[in-house]
């Protein structure tokens, strides 16, 4: 065909790709690949290994197999009150005896796990070892066991640690999981809501009556925080609930602050009440 009466193409628009159009990046594949490729070196340099035994597996933020089998998890059927695993599913929700004769002060309270086997190991890393590396595979296991409480809750609130045992510890293994259950489930995350109003001594080794004496009156809600609690539902984050005597002193802190309920979640739950750990 004749190039007569065709203008002749641009120096612009050549350089525009005119005779050979380009294929544009997706916006942020780029940004994606260079992700990728990071994420592929890293690897490399740290291969992803168990949390707990430290063999080498696929994936970053897991377990293996054989730690994986290690860990109670709690799953339904349970009471609906303090969060024990029950024998046996009436269908709907149930109350253990143990909640009925001694009912808590709080509304309901789920666990991840017994605290058993390959759990107990990750609490005693988070808490003793600064292994703060499980925090992420721990706030999604508790947003999972905790889903039923999410929705119906408006902030996430740490237990405590006392002033002497931050000092030393340099941080609250409760305050980690607790904003990382935040994170995960975009609720509003209130480190300050509670504070230790005087010091306890050491629960390991109490009965659950002295543990109930140890931490009586033990917290409050600060007045500087109190308007950011009155009439809001509260979920409390701890590591371990043994006899429920803690997180009943919390909860009835904030109750008395004004807090419409309080549910309890926890990552590891003392499924026996007649075996305290010490």
């Amino acid at each position: 065909m004749s190039d007569v009466g065709r203008e002749p193409a641009s120096e612009e628009g050549k350089r525009d790709g005119e005779c050979e159009p380009r294929v544009p990046l997706v916006p942020g594949a780029r940004d994606s690949l260079f992700r990728r490729a990071v994420m592929a070196l890293s690897d490399v340099v740290m291969p992803p290994v168990c949390l707990v035994c430290r063999t080498r597996i696929e994936t970053h933020d897991a377990l293996c197999a054989s730690c994986w089998r290690r860990i109670d998890f709690i799953r339904p059927p349970l009471c609906d009150r303090l969060g024990l695993p029950l024998p046996f599913d009436i269908g709907g929700p149930i109350i253990s005896a143990a909640a009925a004769a001694d009912p808590p002060p709080y509304r309901r309270a789920r666990a991840v796990a017994a605290y058993t086997g390959a759990m107990q190991d990750l609490v005693h890393g988070l808490k003793f070892q600064d292994r703060h590396d499980v925090r992420r595979l721990l706030g999604r296991w508790l947003a999972d066991a905790g889903r039923d409480l999410l929705s119906d809750c408006d902030i996430v609130v740490p237990v405590p640690l006392a002033r002497g045992r931050l000092l030393v510890r340099r941080f609250n293994q409760a305050a980690i999981l607790a904003r990382e259950v935040a994170r995960v489930s975009g609720l509003t995350y209130e480190p300050m809501a509670l504070e230790r109003a005087r010091a306890t001594t050491s629960q390991i080794g109490l009965s659950r009556g002295e543990r109930q004496r140890n931490v009586a009156g033990a917290f409050a809600v600060p007045k500087r925080r109190a308007a950011g609690v009155r009439g809001r539902r509260v979920l409390l984050i701890d590591d371990v609930v043994t006899t429920g005597s803690t997180v009943g002193a919390c909860a009835r802190a904030l109750s008395r602050a004004g807090a419409a309920e309080v549910d309890v979640l926890a990552l590891a739950l003392v499924t026996d009440r007649g075996a305290i750990p010490a």
